[in-house]
């Protein structure tokens, strides 16, 4: 079993490592910090690599570039022992696939303060996470 965390490029990745640590060190689990590009981040890469080089960006690039994204959390953290994973694709489905697929205890999230009719509009991830994922989820407040 593990315990992952799913980190976005906001300032709350750091707290959510910190809770998935804990909880790591509480079960004797390994912690898996989870980053993924969507599809639109994906195409901005792709664009920008595109005008810069005129060559299209592989998809182990992109992976490696969602990897990076994981282990700065991790850095930012301060935590020693977490692996960096990075995915493409949805991030609800993504995260939840890779949470069965690798028989987590726990999935740690934090989401952001949105209205109602943001969340309706935009989606949620943390929200679809919570009320569709076989995992446990741990939802963590941060300031």
């Amino acid at each position: 079993m593990v315990i992952i965390a799913a980190v976005d490029r906001s300032e709350r990745a750091p707290s959510i490592v910190d809770e998935a640590n804990e909880l790591g060190q509480a079960f004797d689990e390994p912690v898996h910090v989870v980053h993924v590009l969507s599809r639109s981040e994906f195409v901005g890469l792709e664009r920008t690599s595109v005008t810069d080089t005129g060559k299209s960006i592989p998809t182990d690039d992109v992976l490696d570039i969602a990897e990076e994204f994981a282990r700065e959390a991790i850095d930012e953290a301060g935590v020693d022992d977490a692996t960096p994973v990075g995915l493409l694709g949805d991030p609800a489905d993504e995260i939840s696939n890779y949470a069965d697929s690798n028989d987590a205890r726990y999935l740690v999230i934090a989401g952001r303060k949105r209205s109602p009719v943001g969340k309706a509009l935009f989606g949620s991830t943390v929200q679809s996470l919570m009320l569709n994922s076989e995992t446990p989820v741990v939802s963590i407040r941060t300031d």
